[in-house]
């Protein structure tokens, strides 16, 4: 089984049916899934600033059936690390998060953000081209 990690921007494509939406419930039609918890968390915050409460915000997130991996220590040093080669592309934190668990994972990963895919050593598939 091969494991996917998803960006918040993925998962909110889904959320507002934006563009790339259909290609993203695509992917989470496979098992597989992860998302680090902070993109969890990047996700939900969204769902609160459009009124949704915390009991509702974990029901829907937790529909997307995926596997919410603690961020640790081993993801925070990646994160970190990443901040060089991100810095020109105007990643955030949460963006860093995401691909050093998709990188501790040996994974690829699914963002609505098109630029992601100008970073070298990552299989990244962008949902909505830019």
């Amino acid at each position: 089984m091969n494991v996917v990690v998803y960006d918040a921007s993925a998962l909110l494509a889904v959320m507002f049916n934006e563009a790339g939406a259909d290609d993203v419930l695509e992917e989470l039609a496979h098992p597989g899934g992860a998302v680090s918890a902070v993109n969890w968390s990047e996700t939900g915050a969204k769902l609160a600033e459009r009124g949704v409460s915390a009991k509702e915000i974990a029901r829907e997130l937790g529909a997307f059936g995926l596997d919410v991996v603690p961020f640790d220590e081993i993801q925070a040093n990646l994160a970190a690390a990443l901040r060089p080669v991100t810095r020109s592309l105007g990643l955030s934190l949460g963006d860093r998060c995401c691909l050093a668990l998709a990188q501790h994972l040996k994974a690829r990963v699914i963002t609505a953000d098109a630029t992601w895919k100008r970073l070298r050593g990552f299989d990244v598939v962008a949902v909505r081209r830019g």
